[in-house]
């Protein structure tokens, strides 16, 4: 079920001065801004996670990665994630360095070679992120980067949130009408902010046996939608 949350935002009244007569009168006006939000369950979750390889030669780093990183993907298609769902987000072979001081000087001297794989595997069913990331540490994986959790259509949850906020605003500048005692005529201007999914984590901690999984909150996603007007004052 969709909950909405209705967040005012710092609300700007102002009534402009008259301009110079050569210049004719601007019109006042009054200026507010409400914002509501909504929250949806997430339909898959990103897993980011790789293998880091070092070695001596470059060769030899990207060879154990290689080995590695097919070993992550077999887990990962065994786990359920389609080959669609996979992709390398990351890919990189490095030198390591150490440094040796010298007399006013540090030299730099390499004494191997860093190889990064990344992959960003799509776990559409967000109950075994734990037991896909489990598989991919099992395989090798050696660098879990994060999760991150969406939805595929937000479309209709965000309309809610705008019909919610445009709500909000109206009764806003009527209240605001009737209490400074003016008449509105009309909107001259409204305008929508961008918005940002934001997952909401559950905060409740987890217990953990040999025998689970790794324990991961899906929580909810928070949609903003943010709405402004400019509204001309009939005093």
């Amino acid at each position: 079920m969709i909950r909405a949350l209705i967040t005012s935002t710092a609300l700007v009244a102002s009534l402009a001065a008259p301009a110079f007569a050569q210049a004719g009168e601007s019109e006042p006006t009054l200026s507010l801004s409400e914002s509501a939000t909504v929250q949806i369950a997430p339909e898959f979750a990103t897993v980011s996670s790789g293998v880091v390889s070092r070695a001596e030669t470059a060769q030899d780093a990207v060879r154990a990665n290689a080995a590695a990183m097919s070993r992550v993907f077999d887990a990962l298609r065994r786990a359920g994630v389609e080959n669609d769902d996979m992709q390398t987000a990351q890919l990189s072979v490095s030198p390591v360095y150490a440094d040796r001081q010298a007399p006013n000087q540090i030299e730099r001297t390499i004494i191997g070679y860093e190889t990064r794989n990344q992959v960003a595997a799509k776990v559409r069913d967000t109950s075994r992120v734990g037991q896909v990331i489990d598989a991919m540490v099992s395989a090798g994986a050696n660098n879990i980067n994060g999760v991150t959790f969406g939805a595929e259509d937000t479309d209709d949850a965000l309309d809610n949130a705008r019909r919610e906020a445009i709500a909000a605003l109206l009764a806003k500048a009527e209240l605001f009408a009737g209490a400074a005692g003016f008449e509105l005529c009309g909107i001259r201007r409204m305008g929508e902010s961008n918005y940002r999914p934001q997952p909401v984590y559950e905060s409740r901690m987890m217990a953990m046996s040999d025998s689970m999984s790794t324990p991961v909150a899906a929580g909810e996603l928070t949609l903003t939608a943010t709405v402004s007007a400019d509204f001309c004052i009939n005093q």
